[in-house]
């Protein structure tokens, strides 16, 4: 297993030539041979993936892009928290320098007018769009996704975002409840869709439309998925039966740690299928066949990601912007599965 807090990003080799194209643009204007960028950034993608040697993990889109591109052995988490991650890795500055440690500032007002990296891309001649989870939502991006700094066109959310945490896990019980493990008949849920779905089609609809456009593009495409509840098409958990899912090799909590170096996970505790467990605050332990299960859920979401990622490379491909389009794929942080999780 790989250390808690341990990145992942592939970048096209093309990289390099992109940003001497865009270095050598004026303000305002863009180099005609400027390349095209697609940012996917994965909400809580752990490198437990094909690419890096898991055996288990069904990743094979992730695994073709990491295939022909620079793949990084040895990356890490500016900090293990959604917004303060992706606030350090959009400006390029340390979680001590945007003063961002939690969710609870923006960080323009809060520490200093840094610039974000599609800032720097619209200042010089590109449309950017946002699409899904890219900043985190609220008041650390001033509610807004940063805009309009970082984005040519309002960001875009899906609408089904808003039952990620409701009641729509149907149980064994037949009832529906707010459980951290939720595999779904999409036919059956709110809209018939999920938002990670609603992602990849609208990022396509983008795609659709850039493709004609005078001027290159940076498309941003945030998916919610691994994060948790677990929520995703039930097909899914069929590729991982629970007799092949092992446990962490780590399980135990280290000999002596004292209870401020450990996260309780408060957050997975309030979900019912986890309060139904009755588990002692903070170490748990929790029972081993749940363990697997969450672990099967996590790996069954990252497949269902997995897929959205194939359709959208597919399109830009289909669309003929693959050759000329920068694609950098990413995770904000991980998610750690040790005790149990």
């Amino acid at each position: 297993m790989l250390p808690p807090g341990r990145g992942l990003l592939w970048l096209g080799l093309v990289l390099g030539s992109a940003c001497a194209s865009l270095g050598s643009a004026a303000p305002g204007s863009v180099a005609t041979d400027a390349l095209n960028v697609l940012l996917i950034i994965v909400d809580d993608l752990r490198p437990s993936l094909g690419c890096y040697g898991d055996k288990l993990v069904r990743s094979p889109n992730i695994d073709q892009l990491a295939s022909h591109s620079l793949l990084f052995q040895n990356a890490f988490a500016q900090q293990a928290v959604c917004a303060p991650s992706r606030v350090s890795f959009l400006t390029g500055r340390r979680p001590d320098t945007t003063r961002l440690y939690d969710f609870n500032s923006y960080w323009r007002a809060h520490a200093g007018n840094f610039s974000t990296i599609p800032q720097y891309f619209k200042q010089n001649g590109y449309v950017t769009v946002s699409v899904g989870k890219v900043f985190h939502p609220g008041i650390s991006s001033n509610h807004s996704d940063d805009s309009p700094y970082s984005w040519s066109l309002p960001p875009y959310h899906p609408s089904s975002e808003k039952y990620e945490n409701t009641k729509t896990c149907k149980g064994p019980d037949g009832e529906l409840h707010a459980n951290l493990l939720c595999p779904v008949d999409v036919a059956e849920v709110p809209e018939g869709t999920l938002p990670d779905k609603q992602s990849t089609e609208r990022a396509i609809q983008l795609l659709e439309k850039l493709r004609t456009s005078a001027v290159p593009f940076f498309l941003a495409v945030g998916y919610h998925k691994p994060h948790i509840p677990f929520r995703y098409p039930q097909e899914f958990q069929k590729l991982y039966p629970l007799e092949n899912v092992t446990l962490a090799p780590d399980p135990q909590v280290p000999a002596g740690l004292p209870p401020v170096a450990y996260n309780p996970w408060m957050d997975i505790r309030q979900r019912e299928d986890v309060q139904a467990l009755n588990l002692s605050v903070p170490y748990g332990p929790i029972p081993t066949d749940f363990q697997r299960k969450i672990r099967q859920s996590y790996f069954a979401s990252v497949s269902y990601v997995d897929t959205q990622v194939g359709r959208l490379l597919s399109a830009l491909d289909g669309l003929e912007l693959a050759r000329s389009t920068i694609v950098a794929l990413t995770s904000d942080h991980v998610f750690v599965m040790r005790i149990g999780v």
